[in-house]
C-alpha cells in the first residue's frame, strides 16, 4: 500500500516555493485522494455520459462509449497496481479523474468534429499506451550521462579525476530504480560522488519509513575519494531533516555552506556545498559571502541543489556547477518541450549542460520523481546520472 504521509512541523523558515502556483496545485490535487472511491466513480461516469451525448447519434457510438469506459478504467487500474507492486507510491485518484477527463475531452473534440469512431479508438489506445509508458516504463530507464571537463588548472599529464553527480533521488520506499541506481554506483566505480540534494519525496518528508529506505540507499554508496553532498528544497527537505538522514553514516559527508578540499593526481579539488533557500537575494549574497573564503589555488565545484544562481556563480570564479532541482521538467512534450519549471529561471538552465563563460553547469534530470499529487511519471525525460570526466590540458 502506498506509504503514509506524515505532517510537517511548524518551522520559522519559509520556502518561497510553497506559494508558487505550482506546489498549490500539487495540495489541491493531494487532496483528491481522500475522495470516496464512490464519488470518483460517479465523476468517471459523468464524463461516460458527456462522451455519450456527443456519439450518441453517430455511427459507432456506443462502441466508442465502451472504449472510453475501458481505457478511462485501465488508466486507474494501471495507477492503482503501481504501489500495489512497489513501483512507485502517488496518489491514483487525481490522475485517474485528470485522464478521464482529457480523454473525454478528446473524444467530444474529434466527435464534433465529424471523426470517425476508430479514430477515437486510436486517440484512447494512444493515451492508454503513454500513460503505461510513462508511469511503468521510463521512470525506471535510469542511464548514464558521460561527460568530460578539461582545465588548465590541473596537470595535463594525470589520470582524469571520475566524479559522479547524482540528484533528487526523491525516495518514498525502495523501488527497482534505487536498487538499480546502486548496481550502476558498483558497476562505474568511480573515484568521487557527488549528490545536488532532495533525498525524500514532498510527500514523505517526516516519515520514519522513508528515512529508514533513504538510509539503507545512501549507505552503500562508496568512493576512494569520499561522497560529499547538499541539502535539498527547504520544503522538502529542511537542513535538520538532511542531517537525519546523513547521521551515523560514516561514507559520506554533508557540506552545509562549506568549503572542503581534496587533493587528487590532477590538481586540487575545491567542493563548495551550499544550503539553498529559494530566496534569489539570499542565495546570491551566501554565494559571494562564501567566495570571500575561496581556497585560493585548484578547481572549484560549486553544488547547490537548483541552477539558480548560474549567473553569479559565472560571475564569481566557479569553474564548475552541479545541480538538479528541475527534473528537466520531468514530463516534456514533443515539439514543446517541458511542462513546467520549479527553477526562478524558468527554462533558461532546465537540462544538462552549459558553458556560461568561465563556468561549465550540468543541471541533472534528477533519478525520482516529484510528490504530493503530481503522478508518478515521466515522459520524454528518462532519470539520469551523470559520470564526469575531469582531466588537465596546457
Amino acid at each position: 500500500m502506498p506509504p503514509t504521509a506524515t505532517p510537517k512541523p511548524q518551522t520559522s523558515e519559509v520556502d518561497p516555493l510553497e506559494h508558487t502556483p505550482l506546489h498549490t496545485l500539487l495540495v489541491l490535487t493531494n487532496r483528491l485522494q481522500s475522495l470516496p472511491v464512490v464519488l470518483v466513480v460517479l465523476l468517471l461516469v459523468f464524463n461516460a455520459a458527456l462522451v455519450w451525448i456527443v456519439w450518441r447519434d453517430r455511427p459507432g457510438g456506443l462502441l466508442t462509449l465502451a472504449s472510453f469506459a475501458i481505457a478511462a478504467a485501465a488508466n486507474w487500474l494501471l495507477l492503482v497496481l503501481l504501489p500495489v507492486t512497489g513501483r512507485s507510491f502517488g496518489p491514483d485518484k487525481p490522475s485517474a479523474l485528470a485522464l478521464a477527463a482529457l480523454l473525454m475531452v478528446l473524444l467530444n473534440a474529434l466527435g464534433l468534429a465529424g471523426a470517425p469512431w476508430w479514430l477515437g479508438w486510436l486517440v484512447l489506445a494512444a493515451v492508454t499506451s503513454v500513460v503505461f509508458y510513462a508511469t511503468w516504463i521510463e521512470p525506471f530507464r535510469l542511464g548514464v550521462t558521460y561527460q568530460q571537463y578539461r582545465t588548465r588548472k590541473w596537470k595535463a599529464d594525470a589520470p582524469p579525476l571520475r566524479l559522479l553527480q547524482i540528484g533528487d533521488i526523491h525516495m518514498e520506499r525502495v523501488t527497482p530504480r534505487e536498487r538499480h541506481l546502486n548496481r550502476l554506483i558498483r558497476e562505474l566505480a568511480p573515484d568521487i560522488i557527488v549528490f545536488t540534494g532532495d533525498f525524500v519525496n514532498l510527500s514523505n518528508t517526516h516519515d520514519p519509513a522513508a528515512e529508514q529506505a533513504i538510509r539503507s540507499i545512501i549507505s552503500e554508496w562508496r568512493a576512494p575519494l569520499g561522497v560529499y553532498c547538499v541539502s535539498g528544497t527547504p520544503l522538502v527537505e529542511p537542513l535538520e531533516r538532511v542531517k537525519d538522514f546523513v547521521r551515523g553514516l560514516d561514507n559520506l559527508k554533508l557540506l552545509p555552506n562549506q568549503w572542503l578540499s581534496l587533493d587528487t593526481p590532477g590538481g586540487v579539488l575545491n567542493i563548495l556545498g551550499l544550503v539553498v533557500t529559494h530566496d534569489m537575494d539570499k542565495d546570491r549574497a551566501l554565494l559571494h559571502k562564501m567566495m570571500l573564503t575561496a581556497p585560493p589555488a585548484g578547481l572549484n565545484l560549486l553544488l547547490m541543489h537548483p541552477p539558480d544562481i548560474a549567473p553569479e556563480a559565472n560571475d564569481c570564479g566557479i569553474d564548475l556547477y552541479l545541480c538538479g532541482h528541475t527534473h528537466g521538467g520531468q514530463i516534456r512534450l514533443p515539439l514543446i518541450g517541458p511542462i513546467f519549471s520549479s527553477s526562478h529561471l524558468g527554462n533558461r538552465f532546465i537540462m544538462g549542460r552549459y558553458e556560461l563563460g568561465t563556468t561549465t553547469l550540468y543541471t541533472s534530470r534528477g533519478v525520482g520523481l516529484e510528490g504530493l499529487g503530481a503522478p508518478r511519471a515521466r515522459f520524454l525525460c528518462p532519470p539520469e546520472i551523470v559520470l564526469w570526466e575531469i582531466r588537465g590540458y596546457e
